[in-house]
């Protein structure tokens, strides 16, 4: 009897597993969408968010804030900011100003993987 094989069948204990059968919904991440098939989604809202930056401090920091005070940032001057849609990094810019308004502007798309 090989190392393999059941005790009493002759027959090795490997089972092959059968190949799936393909779902109607695979390969759909692979095909390309053109703008007719995303047109669905256009009118849905998501939140953009640019973070300029972030900052830790105790409780009692936080309490003695007030009108005039700075909170320092962990970013340094020109260092890109990120941009988040729905809480997800989707991209690095730079502030510039629109007006009377700041603004961002795309520097870096970051690439995910669904």
């Amino acid at each position: 009897m090989g190392e393999d094989e059941e005790p009493g069948t002759g027959e090795t204990g490997r089972a092959e597993a059968p190949s799936p059968e393909p779902s109607p919904t695979s390969g759909v991440a692979d095909l390309p969408r053109s703008a007719q098939d995303l047109e669905a989604v256009y009118d849905i809202p998501v939140q953009v968010s640019a973070i300029l930056g972030k900052s830790t401090m105790q409780v009692s920091q936080l309490l003695k804030l007030g009108r005039g005070a700075v909170v320092e940032l962990d970013r340094k001057i020109g260092e890109a900011i990120d941009i988040y849609v729905n809480n997800r990094l989707v991209a690095r810019g730079e502030v510039v100003v629109v007006e009377d308004r700041l603004g961002v502007t795309m520097t870096e798309i970051i690439k995910t993987e669904l």
